[in-house]
Order: structure tokens, then sequence, then C-alpha cells
């Protein structure tokens, strides 16, 4: 069968010039100048780049859709045997009513249901299915005002993430207004007559709060909050308590909040003005403010408490010191209760303390690596918390926890309709040595009984950035895999907070490449622990995780048998240097700004995936795009990839798929996703020799 012909991008003379230095740039043309336009409406996207985006896509298609359909076909019904279809959330109880999503078998999105709380026939809100059509439909969620007389709901309709906010009447299940082009959430005032929403600037950056009455136009909506700092972002939430409405301003290391009284309304009033890498988040509780913050060099958090009335630093109390290694993650108050989550060693605990006598009970489990994750729902007045619980191996597990009377009752077990049986499976959390001498642990999951003994594949999933940690969680998909004899190892790389803050901070800016040699480390150590071997190891992340697969690409491209790079931010050096894109003046405090600092500009540039490709043998590569994608434009692995075909030796497959009507989560339908996982899937497969 003769191949097909990739597709080969024109080059066009392109430069620019920082510092100095003169950089060529010949795949630019692919950025389109209208790129805000196109994020709305991407039929107006320039012909010529729509022409090559649809010559990738044909031969991706060509070279390798059509002759591993029937695997990627196998795989999705494997995933989605593995998911019950008819399945519903666990109800959340707010006065008389309990609120709950539900999923139909067949169907893509979830129903908005309520029961009275003590029983009695449920009401479908919101059937998600019916507002979706044909088109895709990004989901925001939606919420209930005070007196249950009303919902919000939020919607996008192209992938671009500017959202309309509906207000539906429940008496009537009409739409009565329609709030267009804001950020998606709503949080609603304590008379259920009014909501704050958050609006885009022109360059797509959350910015401005206002608040609408109900019955109003949306232009006379008055504005509460405009932040002016454009590297800083807005949102707007609530305390549990309902006293106040809660407006942050932030970029990835300082942050700033301001509280508004839920009841009487008014000016926002400041709680401590923005320093410099100091965060903090807060709730409230009896006219005294709870306190997450890294303040005083408390890197790895503490909690502290202040008088709502006198809220600023100076006035702030230490109630949960700073511990070093000890990360508290976030916080919750009760009415008579604080929780914390923190992790220590990797491994997250909740910690509940009683505000009345200071006593604190750890609530933890055994297993080797599982995630955990806490909930509050929608009642301040309880004791009553709400924790989910998975391992690789054991799947999600949902709890409320008394803390009254100490009572753990297990709400719900995720079914696995066509079998699970995590006595099949062995879970290990191992550590690999970095380059400096820092222990990377490593998550792995495999078949009980697989033969270690170097013949395995592998798939190692890394991510690395803006302090996220990759929990050990449970996953139907990655089943797939492990069934197929691969061994699949999560990196816990830094960049990421797996290891507290300190961890966070050796992944970012001048310590970047650590996130790079880390994962190195990760794949070298499975090789001489005889999980896997040269070459069977198959690379994947997304977002700033793939920048990670582009890196390793070009510094090791001989350890892969293959890269998956999903939405990658390969381009970030050029990103870096367009302060009109959406994320770049926040992010400059994650990577440098290398309009103003030489040394950021050098620094990026060295190991920016783009900049760097070399006229090396790459390893099999499939990226994948999203064009209406605000966060990773789809330009950059479409520059990534055509720079790769004119550059690299060797014949290694190099695929591009650019899905021309979603952003950056891909398809919005839950049976859609699967599918592009199953691409992802069958890509790994093949590219580690076995059939399927």
């Amino acid at each position: 069968m003769t191949k097909a012909t990739p597709p080969i991008a024109r080059r066009i003379p392109h430069s620019h010039t920082h510092h100095d230095i003169t950089r060529d740039d010949p795949y630019a043309w692919l950025r389109a100048e209208n790129w805000q336009e196109v994020m709305q409406n991407p039929e107006t996207l320039d012909p010529d780049i729509r022409a090559y985006l649809e010559a990738e896509n044909n031969y991706y298609e060509t070279e390798f859709g059509q002759p591993t359909a029937d695997l990627q076909d196998k795989i999705y019904k494997e995933i989605r045997g593995r998911i019950k279809e008819d399945d519903s959330g666990v109800p959340s109880p707010d006065g008389e009513w309990a609120y709950n999503t539900r999923m139909l078998e067949g169907k893509q999105y979830p129903l908005i249901v309520r029961t009275p709380r003590n029983g009695g026939e449920e009401t479908v809100l919101l059937d998600c299915n019916v507002e979706a059509g044909d088109g895709y439909f990004g989901f925001a969620g939606a919420g209930h005002d005070p007196s249950h007389s009303y919902i919000t709901w939020a919607a996008d309709r192209a992938g671009s993430e500017y959202f309309d906010i509906v207000v539906r009447e429940l008496a009537s299940g009409k739409d009565v207004e329609t709030i267009k082009d804001t950020a998606g959430s709503t949080v609603w005032s304590a008379d259920g007559r009014s909501f704050y929403y958050t609006e885009y600037d022109d360059n797509h950056r959350p910015f401005r709060v206002r608040h609408h009455r109900l019955g109003t136009a949306q232009a006379d909506d008055p504005i509460v909050y405009e932040e002016k700092d454009p590297g800083f972002f807005v949102g707007v939430g609530k305390t549990l308590s309902d006293k106040f409405i809660v407006i942050d301003a932030h970029d990835h290391q300082t942050s700033e909040v301001w509280l508004i009284d839920a009841e009487r309304g008014g000016d926002p009033r400041l709680v401590a003005p923005r320093v410099t890498d100091r965060e903090y988040e807060l709730e409230e509780r009896g006219g005294l403010l709870y306190i997450r913050t890294n303040a005083d060099g408390a890197e790895d958090y503490k909690i502290v408490t202040a008088p709502t009335d006198k809220p600023a630093a100076e006035n702030w109390t230490d109630l949960v010191p700073h511990r070093e290694g000890v990360l508290i993650l976030d916080i919750a108050v009760l009415s008579n209760h604080l929780l914390r989550l923190e992790r220590e060693d990797g491994l997250p605990r909740i910690v509940a303390r009683d505000l009345r006598t200071g006593k604190e009970e750890i609530v933890g489990f055994e297993e080797e690596a599982y995630a955990l994750g806490m909930s509050t729902g929608y009642e301040f007045d309880t004791s009553v918390f709400r924790l989910t619980y998975s391992s690789p191996t054991t799947p999600s597990q949902v709890f409320d926890v008394d803390l009254e009377t100490g009572a753990r009752t297990l709400l719900k077990t995720q079914e696995v309709p066509s079998g699970h049986d995590p006595a099949d499976y062995e879970t290990k959390r191992l550590f690999a040595t970095a380059s400096d001498g820092e222990q990377v642990p490593v998550t792995l999951l495999y078949r009980k009984g697989t033969q270690l003994d170097g013949s395995n594949p592998a798939l190692l999933y890394g991510y690395g950035s803006y302090g996220m940690s990759m929990p050990a969680s449970f996953s139907v998909s990655v089943l797939s895999l492990v069934d197929r004899g691969f061994v699949y190892a999560i990196a816990h790389i830094r960049g990421g907070m797996d290891k507290g803050y300190r961890w966070y901070k050796q992944g970012r800016r001048e310590h970047k490449t650590n996130t790079f040699t880390d994962f190195i480390a990760a794949a070298e150590m499975l090789i001489e622990a005889g999980y896997t071997q040269q070459g069977q190891i198959i690379a994947q992340g997304g977002s700033a995780g793939g920048m990670l697969m582009g890196a390793i690409a070009n510094l090791r491209p001989d350890l892969w048998g293959g890269i998956i790079a999903q939405v990658p931010f390969v381009d970030v050096l050029n990103t870096m240097l367009d302060d009109t894109l959406p994320l770049t003046p926040p992010e400059w405090p994650e990577w440098g700004n290398p309009i103003t600092s030489a040394e950021d500009y050098a620094r990026i540039a060295a190991y920016a995936p783009y900049e760097a490709v070399s006229a090396q043998a790459y390893p099999p590569i499939f990226a994948l795009a999203g064009l209406t994608d605000p966060r990773v434009t789809y330009w950059e692995p479409a520059k990534w990839v055509a720079k790769l075909r004119a550059t690299k030796s060797g014949d290694a497959p190099l695929y591009l798929k650019t899905n021309m009507s979603a952003g950056h989560a891909g398809a919005s339908g839950r049976f859609d996703r699967l599918k592009e996982t199953a691409q992802c899937y069958a890509f790994a497969i093949k590219s580690a020799g076995l059939d399927g």
C-alpha cells in the first residue's frame, strides 16, 4: 500500500528581534490575525490556514485513523462498557430540597434534578441533552437561588469558553433571561433577586465583576469590580456561611480578596492588598475570617484568623501554624468545624478541627497511593462533610462523615458494569532519583502477575506546572492499556506540588528544566527496575504537560516508543512574547517575562520545544489541537508539527489532528471524549508494537 505524502507547510519569511537577538519564524503565518474572532466563529479562519489544518487531519485519517479504526472502536467500546451510563451523583441537600446530576443511558450530557429532601418525586430542572442539540456544548454548571425559585445555567457553544448565562424560572420551566459572553459562573445574592458574574476583556481575560438584577437589561448591570492589571484574573464566589460575596484577583503566585455583604450589597471591601508572592483565600464563621495563606514565609501554607471588620494582614492570628513539608491544599469551614485537606510525603489526608474545643481528628487511608477529596455541599449549619476516595486499583467511593458522631456512611461506589476486581491489579509508589539527587515519586498500575523482565510496554504520564499535582486516582480508561500488558505510570515531577510548595518552586521559572529531567529520570528508573525497556515507553501529557512532551522529545528522543502531546503548549517563547494572548501576562510569574528580561528570554528560548527542534531522529509523535482553544492556541501544535516535518530525520510517524469544532477540553460530549481517548491509546498500542 502506497503511503500518503505528509503535508508540508509553506515557509513565509518572518522574524522578530528582542534583546538584540533576531529569530526566524517561518510558520508564524499559521497564527490567524483575527484569532479572537475565530474563537467565537471558526468559519472566519483564513482559508490557507484551514487548508493546512485539514490537510494534516486528512493525512492522519489516511495513515492512522482509518487503518486503526477497528482498534479504536474496540478500545472505545471497552471504556464505554466500564461506565454505568444511567448513573447519578449523590444528592446534596439544601433546605427542603436535595439537588443532583443524573446521566441517561446513551446520552452525552447530564440532567440537573432535585427531589424533596425527605423523599418524593424527582423534578428535572435542566436536560443538557436537549439544550446541546447537535453542536458543541460546553456546560459550565447550574446553580439555584436561595429561594429555590430560579436556576442559572451556562453554556459555551464553540469551545472558546465564552459562556451565555441563562436564567430559568423553575415554576414554569421557562428561560426568562440571558446574559451573553461571560466567564460562566454566577453567585446569587442573599435575597435571590440578583446575581454576580464575571466578564472577559477584549483579550479573553476575566477582569470585571458585574451585578445583575432580575428583570433588568444586561447593558444596565453595574460594574462592581474591574481589574486594571492584565496579569491578574478575576473570579467571584461566596462563603459557605452565605454572609459574603467573595471577589478574588490573582495570578499564579499572588492574590487579593474583596468582600461584599451578601444581604446588603454595596461596594466591595478589601481584605488585604496584594503583595507579590503572597496568596490567601478565606471562609467565614461567626464574624471571623479563616484564611489559608503563605504569608510570613509559610511556604506550605498556614491557617490564620481575622475579624471580619478588621481583616487586614496586621490582624491575622495563627490558628494552624506552618509546618514545613505538610502542604495545606484546601480549607472548609462548617458551623462548628474547620476542615483542611493536606498532603505529606505525596499522600493526602483530611484533618477536622472542632472549633469549640480545638480537638483534631485525621481521616486517612492505608493504600500505597490514592486520591482523596473533600466537599461541603450547600449547607453551613451541619456537622457532615463529604469525601471522595479512590486509588489506581479502587473505583471511586463517596462517603458522608459526621463530625459529631464519627459515623462514616458509604453513599456510592463507582460501578464498573463490565466488571472490575481490584485484586487483579497492583499499585506501587516508587521513587526515581533525579539528576540533582531529589526523589521523584512515581505511581504505577499493572496487572498482577505481570512479568517484570523489561519486556512490557509502559505509558508514562506527566504534567509538572502551575503547582498542579497528579492524583493517584481510579481510571476506567487506562485499564484498556493495563489489560494489554502495559505498565501505567504517573511521574509526580517538580512543577507540581506533590511534595509541597518547594516541589513547585523547583520546577518553575529558572528551575523549569527540572520538570523535564525529572520525567526522564522516572523513565530511566522504570527501565532499570525492569518494568519496561528503552524505546517501549509511550510518554503522554497535555497543555503544559504537552510542553513537557515537546521538551523530552528534544532532550531524549531515544527513550520513547512514542509521544502523545494533547493541546501542547510548545511555542512557549512566542506566546510569552505576545501580550495580547489571554494567558500571557498572568503567566509571566510562572515562566518569566521575555519581553522585559533578557535573562528570561534566553532561558525560555533554550527549552521551548518549538525553538529547540533539531535535525535528529524523533520517535512517533501524535499531537492534538482544538481550533477554538483560547488556552493553548491551535497554531502552537500546528507550528511545532510543521517545523518537525521540515527538520527531523528518520521516518517515524508524525501526526497532527485538529478538532475543528472544539477547544482546550476537546469534544464536549462524554462519549465523544472517549473516542479521543481511544485514538490516543490506539497510537500508544501501535507505537509499542502491539497488534491491539
